[in-house]
């Protein structure tokens, strides 16, 4: 199981973009690599129910034998202690994960290159679109982050909101005992992006790059959101 050493400050940031309150609705849809958690603690706060898309099987079994609370499930126990401390909330860890468990409705297996991802199913548009550490890895080059961003952002209803978390600056991750290449951007190309998508970028936080690990190489890890006007 893969995790990024970036954790701390990725939940930090997604509790950013909601502190403020205006991103919050009934459905929230998740894209993001791995059968990683820990960043929709503050999402489901406000949200009614979450919607996670994945493209593997293997990461849609443990997500959702983590849901269920099955024996075997990846423990994600240290995640929601975190939450707990960041927010000083005063939820017990185990009531945190029951929440989130049960605001995952489903756990959907999407295709990035179909132009409907889900298909044959076809998913109500959401108000918040999130994308966690997955843009870099599936995009070769700029072509093709614009390109996926624009198909996650067609998953929002108008006026929904579209939350990128990201590191920048990165060129490989290590899973296992294998590297894999990752698409190397910076703040300034995404902030472009979504512009030139036609959002409005409502937060944007960048935090220099503290930890050190050869698993990944970055410089800084970012948050944004931002919005399309309707």
């Amino acid at each position: 199981m893969f995790r990024f050493v970036t954790e701390p400050f990725s939940a930090w940031g997604m509790s950013k973009c909601f502190s403020a309150g205006h991103i919050n609705g009934d459905t929230l849809i998740d894209l993001s690599i791995g059968s990683l958690v820990h960043h929709l603690y503050s999402a489901r706060e406000f949200f009614k129910n979450i919607i996670v898309l994945k493209a593997n099987n293997r990461c849609i079994m443990e997500l959702k034998r983590w849901v269920d609370d099955r024996t075997g499930a990846f423990y994600w126990g240290h995640t929601s202690a975190l939450h707990q401390e960041k927010e000083e909330n005063s939820d017990q860890c185990q009531d945190q994960e029951a929440k989130l468990r049960s605001a995952i409705q489903h756990v959907v297996k999407h295709d990035p290159e179909k132009e409907n991802m889900t298909e044959p199913l076809v998913l109500p548009p959401a108000d918040c679109v999130i994308s966690a550490w997955l843009l870099e890895v599936i995009s070769k080059d700029q072509d093709d982050y614009i390109r996926y961003l624009r198909k996650f952002s067609r998953l929002l209803k108008p006026g929904g909101h579209l939350i990128l978390t990201g590191v920048l600056g990165t060129t490989y991750i290590t899973v296992g005992k294998d590297k894999f290449h990752t698409f190397t951007y910076d703040a300034d190309f995404v902030r472009k992006v979504l512009v030139g998508e036609g959002f409005i970028i409502d937060y944007c936080k960048v935090k220099e790059r503290t930890a050190v690990s050869d698993l990944i190489d970055y410089n800084a890890v970012m948050s944004i959101a931002a919005h399309k006007e309707m």
